[in-house]
């Protein structure tokens, strides 16, 4: 039996709690480090409208943070309430937080800052002929102070009073990058904005007031800035802008992707999944794409009252706005043609300072490719004839180097030279030679065509004269008597004629020139593997991919000079001609500065 000491024990008292331990417990939420700190405050300025803003960090932002902005200014008889916990300026009704376009809104920020750290607020508006400040400790008051219109907000001893949250955080250069990586985002956000940041005592970034494309190049660097795409697309309430990376220009970690809502920051797996899903099919391996991209919508279609660091958001049509994303970066993509402009492939840097492609040990003989009547029929039927004609009538069989003409100037990829190892076509253009990896882009042109054709369910039938049959297992017959429709969708015609025996009666018309059976077993595998409907949704790219793979020209195939030419005709005017479907270059440029440099011309 509970005794009445016992029972007494067992009762908690519900209390209400001290402020400070409240604003102790919500900095846990939103200040979670150093950079936390630098995104609150550097939010606040760009709501205030500062055009030009200071960040001065000492030990990595533990031991100093102090931003300063030129904005609006806080007045005298309103600071103490800026230090206070939910009190903003930004909102003051539900009808505001369901169309918020400011960065700060909680009205959180300041109060939990002031909580674990030594905070000193000192403001000047545009009225007052002084400027003002203010300690964040209690019953501190406003008193006069020096400094021009603008705020500056003085952070000192982050988490100096709860040494549990202040063992948690790393090193000084560990704390100091994820700053720095604060300021990057919020600076490639407002390229109207000026920033300046300084380590202990040591200026390490300015960026001044530009524009979006010279921003982006500051920060993700010159690499991105020669090997991007711009993006600019509207459709309603979405306006969708800004840059994505070359395929050819992917990292091999996720560290240059920069998605914004609204002028916000955010890491949204709804966006990211439809970024990485327009890539998917020129997109090398665990490679990650480079962007820098701004999505604009009507602030009462997204929610981003979502989380305290206000990274997440929720859309009121997440699968509009997906597929608005998908589709935008999808034809950004499309453009890597031979056509585009600034998608040129740049060649491998060499190691070491050598010279790219060059073996001072060994001179090659590039012989001429020689006509091939068996290799012919790989065009036959298709717009390579055409092309191949334009090509022997513009350029009589140029077989031999000879300066670009202006009819150069139509044709980005130049014209043929002969063929290497029978792997590359060697090309002269304008700026100097092209090399192409001809199986890479023949496959990509087939890919792209059987793409289209399925789109526009299209696709031609080109039946076998002698049906090719094969002994094939109880799973491939299962899967042909299954998926007799999807086949037929694909282009294939196949019939069971025993439990052991298939025939293959006909085959795409764009891939009448592969291996019918071997084609018809992986296409088989597929199917059978992800099931009917999901092979044509899910799986339709890695599908499309091993058919175009199994017609594309293959190795040590000689190739006329009219046949090289009617490939590099093909590829301008392919979309994503630039890599294979497996995100591997298609060809490269050499220029002729490269060439000089090669046998020391002018030095």
């Amino acid at each position: 039996m509970t005794s009445p000491e016992n029972a007494t024990r067992a009762i908690r008292v519900i209390r209400p709690l001290p402020d400070q331990l409240i604003s102790q417990i919500a900095a846990g939420e939103v200040i979670e480090r150093p950079a936390a700190v630098v995104k609150e405050l550097l939010e606040n300025a760009l709501d205030a409208g500062a055009t030009q803003i200071s960040v001065r960090l000492e030990q990595g932002g533990i031991k100093r943070i102090a931003i300063t902005d030129n904005g609006r200014g806080i007045p005298p008889d309103q600071m103490p309430l800026a230090l206070a916990r939910h009190a903003t300026s930004k909102i003051a009704s539900l009808s505001d937080l369901e169309n918020v376009m400011t960065l700060g809104f909680r009205g959180e920020a300041l109060a939990s800052i002031a909580s674990v750290a030594q905070l000193t607020l000192t403001s000047r508006s545009a009225t007052e002929p002084h400027a003002w400040q203010l300690s964040g400790q209690p019953a501190s008051k406003v008193m006069p102070a020096s400094g021009t219109q603008g705020t500056t907000i003085d952070v000192e001893d982050l988490y100096f009073n709860t040494p549990a949250r202040r063992k948690f955080l790393k090193t000084d250069q560990t704390e100091y990058g994820h700053c720095i990586e604060v300021v990057r985002r919020i600076a490639l956000a407002r390229p109207d904005v000026s920033f300046t940041v300084s380590h202990n005592g040591r200026a390490v970034e300015h960026w001044k007031e530009s524009e979006h494309d010279k921003r982006s190049a500051q920060i993700l660097g010159e690499e991105f800035a020669t090997a991007r795409l711009p993006v600019d697309e509207a459709a309603g309430p979405l306006r969708f802008h800004g840059f994505v990376g070359l395929p050819t220009a992917a990292r091999a970690r996720a560290d240059a992707q920069y998605f914004y809502v609204n002028g916000r920051y955010v890491r949204d797996k709804l966006l990211t999944h439809a970024v990485r899903s327009a890539y998917q099919d020129v997109l090398h391996g665990d490679r990650f794409p480079a962007y820098a991209l701004h999505l604009d919508i009507t602030p009462a279609l997204v929610d981003v009252n979502v989380h305290p660091s206000k990274t997440e958001v929720r859309f009121r049509d997440s699968r509009a706005v997906h597929q608005f994303v998908f589709h935008a970066v999808s034809r950004a993509l499309a453009h890597t043609s031979a056509t585009a402009q600034g998608t040129v492939p740049a060649p491998m840097p060499a190691a070491s300072g050598a010279m790219p492609w060059v073996s001072a040990q060994r001179q090659t003989s590039f012989g001429v490719a020689q006509d091939t009547a068996s290799y012919g029929a790989l065009f036959s039927g298709s717009s390579f004839q055409a092309t191949a004609s334009h090509a022997m009538s513009s350029n009589a069989m140029r077989t031999t180097a000879a300066m670009p003409s202006a009819e150069e100037e139509e044709f980005p990829l130049g014209f043929a030279l002969a063929q290497l190892h029978g792997v590359f076509v060697l090309a002269q253009n304008q700026a100097g030679l092209i090399l192409v990896d001809m199986h890479a882009a023949h496959e990509r042109i087939l890919y792209e065509q059987f793409k289209q054709a399925l789109e526009s369910d299209a696709v031609q039938l080109q039946p076998l004269l002698i049906p090719v049959t094969f002994i094939a297992d109880p799973i491939e017959v299962a899967a042909v008597e299954e998926h007799q429709a999807v086949l037929a969708t694909l282009g294939f015609d196949m019939a069971v004629l025993s439990p052991t025996t298939l025939a293959v009666r006909a085959i795409p018309a764009l891939l009448k020139n592969s291996d019918a059976q071997a084609l018809a077993r992986d296409v088989i595998r597929d199917v059978q593997e992800y099931g009917g409907s999901r092979v044509l949704v899910e799986r339709r790219n890695e599908l499309l991919g091993t058919m175009a793979c199994h017609t594309a020209v293959r190795a040590n195939r000689a190739l006329t000079v009219t046949e090289m030419n009617a490939l590099l005709r093909q590829m301008e005017t392919t979309e994503r001609a630039d890599q294979c479907n497996h995100g591997r270059p298609t060809w490269v440029q050499l220029a002729l500065a490269d060439l000089d440099k090669l046998f020391l011309r002018g030095q």
